[in-house]
């Protein structure tokens, strides 16, 4: 997995060394709510989540990747692909720590990993997994050109099913 740069940003693949950034982000309850049925996650919990990351990298051959403000160094959150075994398509997910929302981050890094997606992986298609009533995301994944498909039941969780096909 390579690195990538935007005008503002930074992704590189995630390591064990993101993970008190990591850990730190997911306990907001407002960045857990979407990811996590108790609304954030526990350090315990945070550490399984970026191992599942860091796994799915070694099994896939890609994974999503650290964001990382280009003029601070900080670690602003994940943003990438991933598939896990029985998913329903080659998901682009974005998690930022609250402290940077609001700034287009969740946006610029989610486009330069969508065309990650097509030219790097070859992907036909492209989805993003909104859980239903994160409207911040859904605004992300419409400003990336996914379209709203309809919502689907993953995993015991409704989500809205966003995504688009490889630009002709």
């Amino acid at each position: 997995m390579r690195t990538l740069e935007t005008p503002r940003l930074i992704l590189r693949p995630l390591t064990p060394e993101d993970f008190e950034d990591y850990a730190a982000m997911l306990a907001d309850p407002d960045v857990g709510r979407f990811l996590s049925a108790e609304g954030s996650m526990s350090r315990e919990d945070s550490w399984r989540n970026l191992a599942l990351f860091l796994g799915h990298q070694q099994i896939q051959g890609f994974s999503n990747f650290a964001v990382v403000e280009k003029d601070t160094e900080c670690f602003v959150g994940r943003v990438g692909p991933w598939q896990p075994l029985g998913w329903p398509g080659l998901e682009l997910g974005w998690c930022l720590a609250r402290r940077f929302w609001g700034r287009g981050y969740a946006t610029e890094a989610a486009s330069m990993a969508l065309r990650y997606c097509f030219d790097d992986l070859g992907a036909a298609e492209v989805v993003s997994l909104v859980g239903v009533g994160n409207t911040r995301s859904a605004r992300v994944a419409e400003r990336i050109g996914h379209q709203y498909r309809g919502d689907i039941d993953l995993r015991g969780v409704r989500c809205h099913d966003y995504g688009q096909a490889r630009p002709t």
